[in-house]
């Protein structure tokens, strides 16, 4: 009995030393055929022109190709939820921006647990957003928003969003709090609709990011009134920032990150790290994101983790603050 009991232990053990050699030889020798990126948002959004801004480059360094796959749905749940359950190989990934930070306050059955079911790879990049408003809105700046929006009876303005959660969302829910205004919110499938529905007048206000709005705006489709950072953007010097417009607290900026499921070997995560922070610093990289209006942001994933868990906190305040009930 004492001898089948060792030759089990001793099977056991050898059977576990293999799995670890092979882990270390297949991380050796990572990435070894194509990586898909999924985009958990429809096409033509800031994720997606991140993912594809940055998936050329980042094959490059890797040695393979970046595959961008958009599965929307669910303010970005469905396709994260798909990445939290893949294999842990390194071979499936995602990008996301706030709402990953965001969600977890705004749904009450999640379809997967932010830290646990993940682990970060590293941040890509920041952005600005621009509060903008359809041309017949009477206005011309922040100042004179206000004191149109206070002199009407609640809710008598709407804003259009990406959808519940989304950076769109948040960005107008910092100002509504900032300027104690209430401003009726208007939930689309995605930010392209919502801008439509702005430049139509069907919703007098939205908080697109700077790269999908820049296009409306210098063709006079939308008119905006301030960007959301601290300074202004080289892609509308001539647009103030919403805080030195009359709101000094007011300051919002989209961040992007890269993640993979939970159990990809740390030496996988590391090369996709490093490789990624090559292709951030390329001068190819660095022009195209200046020309989209985002600003590269290089981390390691123990501090891509612990920005994803402060934000998580963050957020979940503000939600609370505004008084949005998860779905």
């Amino acid at each position: 009995m004492t001898s089948l009991l060792s030759r089990q232990i001793f099977c056991a053990v050898v059977s576990a030393a293999g799995c670890i050699v092979a882990t270390s030889a297949s991380a050796q020798t990572f990435p070894e055929r194509a990586i898909t990126l999924v985009a958990p948002f429809a096409p033509g959004g800031s994720v997606d022109i991140t993912a594809r801004l940055i998936a050329d480059a980042w094959a490059k360094q890797l040695g393979q190709s970046v595959v961008v796959e958009n599965r929307a749905g669910a303010s970005g749940n469905i396709g994260m939820a798909a990445v939290a359950r893949a294999q842990p190989d390194g071979y499936t990934l995602a990008i996301n921006t706030m709402s990953l930070a965001i969600n977890p306050s705004l749904f009450k059955n999640m379809p997967f647990d932010t830290l646990k079911d993940l682990r970060s790879v590293g941040t890509i990049a920041t952005s600005q957003h621009v509060l903008t408003v359809t041309n017949s809105l009477p206005v011309n700046n922040v100042a004179e928003l206000l004191a149109y929006v206070r002199a009407r009876p609640d809710n008598a303005l709407s804003f259009g969003s990406a959808g519940t959660g989304s950076t769109f969302h948040m960005a107008a829910e910092l100002f509504k709090s900032v300027s104690k205004t209430q401003i009726l919110h208007v939930p689309y499938k995605g930010g392209g609709p919502a801008m439509l529905d702005t430049i139509s007048g069907q919703v007098q206000m939205s908080f697109p990011v700077l790269s999908a709005a820049k296009p409306q705006v210098d063709g006079g489709k939308l008119k905006p009134l301030g960007v959301t950072g601290k300074t202004r953007s080289p892609l509308l010097p001539n647009v103030p920032t919403i805080a030195e417009s009359g709101l000094p607290d007011y300051e919002f900026n989209t961040w992007f990150v890269i993640s993979a499921p939970a159990g990809t070997p740390q030496a996988v995560v590391d090369t996709l790290n490093a490789k990624l922070g090559d292709a951030l610093r390329s001068p190819e990289v660095i022009e195209r994101m200046k020309k989209e209006g985002f600003e590269p942001l290089i981390s390691t994933p123990s501090q891509t983790d612990d920005m994803v868990a402060a934000e998580m906190k963050r957020w979940a305040g503000v939600i609370q603050a505004a008084g949005i009930e998860p779905n």
